[in-house]
């Protein structure tokens, strides 16, 4: 498994994404220890967390994983994310959803999510949605304070346009590393609306929510695209989902798909994409038949 440097982290090219892990009919620290193991044995060792996922209780079955299993969490690198605060779990009196990027949420935020994981650090953290009320003084004071503490090794964004970007970080000494937006087969817009070519400009790995398209590449929406993954992949041994996820490694801008699945024998396949080699007519065909005609 190839490794992406992030200031002084360095990540797994592929994340294991864990807002479904709240799904799964078995919830069992051991259960959650083996889908980690699982990808441990690939070379996967990023974990994709956030304190929203599972309504508020996914990172607390990942720390009893970690309780009844010493010495897991130091394998792993942990991405956790903030500031969505939504009336359910823990905030379920909150009137609506909303976003909160004030330093006073974040501390809160930190230390909860610190106690869930049962840990005394997170390697990555996240702004999760862009703030229409952030003070980005304040937002970007207490992420700076985060760092200097060592609660958090490393700080970045998720969902953000490069000028959201570089207003939070004109008020920070520390650097944003990531940006984590949805890119897929299925959803181009980051290809060409300056979000990939602002963050490859200078340098910063991206990070891939929702790489399959959140599923639609298996549905009727998809059919077309899924006929050339298939085939494209059939030539190289594997399925289309691996052709798909193939589709963004290829890009130069350096990104990484984060993949979120229950599904221990999935788990065990997410680094066959690693395997895949797509020359630029590939991709592009890939690219076409997602937009549903030629390029211009």
């Amino acid at each position: 498994m190839n490794r992406v440097k992030m200031a002084e982290l360095t990540l797994s090219r592929i994340v294991y994404g864990m807002w479904r892990l709240g799904d799964d009919k078995d919830t069992s620290p051991a259960h959650v220890r083996a889908k980690v193991e699982a990808c441990l044995e690939q070379g996967i060792t990023t974990m994709d967390q956030a304190d929203i996922y599972g309504d508020y209780g996914a990172e607390a079955l990942l720390g009893a994983a970690f309780r009844e299993s010493p010495g897991l969490r130091d394998r792993v690198e942990l991405v956790s994310k903030f500031d969505i605060v939504a009336p359910v779990g823990r905030s379920a009196g909150r009137r609506l959803k909303h976003y909160d990027t004030t330093a006073a949420y974040m501390t809160e935020a930190v230390e909860t999510s610190l106690r869930d994981m049962g840990t005394d650090r997170i390697d990555l953290f996240l702004v999760h949605r862009p703030d229409p009320l952030m003070d980005h003084e304040e937002t970007g004071r207490a992420l700076d304070a985060l760092v200097a503490s060592g609660k958090v090794r490393a700080v970045g964004v998720s969902n953000f346009r490069p000028w959201d970007w570089k207003l939070l970080q004109s008020a920070m000494g520390t650097p944003l590393v990531t940006n984590q937006i949805e890119i897929s087969a299925m959803r181009l817009e980051a290809f060409t609306n300056g979000d990939l070519s602002f963050h490859q400009r200078h340098g910063h790995p991206v990070m891939a929510w929702s790489p399959l398209g959140g599923g639609r590449l298996f549905g009727e929406e998809g059919a077309g695209l899924r006929a050339v993954l298939t085939r494209i992949g059939q030539a190289q041994g594997v399925g289309p989902a691996d052709v798909a996820v193939a589709f963004l490694l290829r890009h130069p801008a350096c990104i990484l798909p984060v993949m979120g699945t229950n599904s221990l024998e999935r788990i065990r396949g997410l680094s066959a994409a690693m395997n895949v080699e797509l020359d630029r007519e590939d991709w592009f065909e890939i690219y076409s038949a997602s937009l549903g005609h030629e390029v211009p």
